[in-house]
């Protein structure tokens, strides 16, 4: 891609000689992801843990409500438990996450970056943040940023939270640059082929044939639902668009959702107990799919290759299967560029 409004950072020809040097003329494109402790340690958990569960797109509760119990008892406990789990599927260079993400903004600035488009990534929560990518894009002279939330699907409490925040981060700036925000990517077709086309290769490299796919969801209330949030229903519409892309038989893939927070209702069928009710169906063969999350992180790593393989298989299942996410595959870079050629159109070439 090639930018259609092309300058360098230079004096402005009209400008006098003491004018500082004025980095413009170039376009930024941000992909954003929910975000991720610094460390594993109590502190970077209670860090990350109070700034994401502080996010009124997430808890709608009233803070005079909420934040004394979040203050309180929840950040007392759950940073040393949240820890450990971390620890579990901690790579190298950081939370799988963040590392994923990483690779993705640097395997599709390789393909379609240039000197006048610039391609980078940011957390909603934690590190990297969104304020600091965008006042660094505009510093490199970035008058135009689109800002992309990886999330196929809509909710409030991700996909609006990115953009909360880049508005935000946008209104502590005096010089703004124009800004663009993609919708969801629920039904598109590069989305769907890669998510279809990564299932079929994870099948094909097992020893057995699955009785049932599991397809997992990250969980919302179901208050949020009611309030009018598509989540729900983008959700089903995914597990329903690759399963007539792969010609599977009705009922063959399942939705379920996980990673419920809380005493009230969330969104059902639950991941976890449908692992423990599916042998006693005959279902003892399964393969898992999580088409919510485009990299793997701690709710596909460490709650459903972990914890739910142990649900599952104390159950009497007898063979069970995590397809990984997209992460960096090409398949990935694919969906991406086709979203990057989506959101710039009009921008670059």
């Amino acid at each position: 891609m090639s930018n259609s409004n092309t300058n360098a950072s230079q004096i402005p020809a009209h400008a006098p000689g003491n004018h500082p040097p004025v980095a413009q003329g170039k376009t930024g494109l941000l992909l954003v992801n929910l975000g991720t402790p610094d460390g594993t340690d109590y502190w970077s958990m209670r860090r990350y843990l109070s700034e994401f569960l502080s996010d009124r797109r997430v808890i709608e509760i009233h803070p005079l409500l909420w934040q004394p119990i979040l203050q309180g008892p929840i950040l007392t406990f759950r940073p040393s438990k949240s820890g450990r789990a971390y620890k579990k599927v901690w790579m190298e260079e950081g939370s799988p996450l963040l590392v994923y993400t990483k690779r993705q903004a640097e395997k599709l600035a390789e393909r379609i970056g240039s000197e006048d488009l610039i391609v980078d990534f940011a957390m909603n929560y934690g590190n990297p943040s969104i304020a600091s990518k965008i006042e660094k894009l505009k510093d490199m002279g970035c008058e135009r940023i689109a800002v992309i939330a990886l999330y196929p699907q809509y909710s409030a409490t991700t996909t609006a939270s990115v953009y909360d925040r880049t508005f935000a981060a946008l209104g502590k700036m005096r010089w703004q640059p124009a800004v663009r925000t993609a919708s969801q990517f629920v039904d598109m077709p590069a989305y769907i082929n890669a998510l279809a086309g990564s299932i079929t290769d994870h099948i094909a490299s097992l020893d057995f044939q699955p009785d049932r796919v599991l397809m997992s969801y990250h969980g919302v209330p179901k208050a949020y639902l009611d309030k009018g949030d598509p989540y729900h229903c983008q959700c089903h519409k995914t597990t329903r668009l690759v399963a007539e892309a792969l010609g599977w038989e009705a009922g063959f893939a399942m939705t379920t959702f996980q990673s419920r927070f809380g005493p009230t209702e969330w969104l059902q069928p639950y991941t976890d107990k449908t692992l423990e009710a599916l042998p006693d169906e005959g279902v003892k063969k399964l393969v898992v799919v999580s088409p919510a999350f485009i990299s793997d992180c701690l709710e596909t790593l460490e709650e459903i290759a972990m914890e739910g393989r142990d649900t599952f298989m104390e159950a009497g299942g007898t063979h069970f299967s995590v397809a990984p996410c997209l992460n960096d595959s090409t398949r990935a870079i694919d969906v991406l560029e086709a979203l990057a050629g989506r959101e710039l159109a009009g921008w670059v070439d």
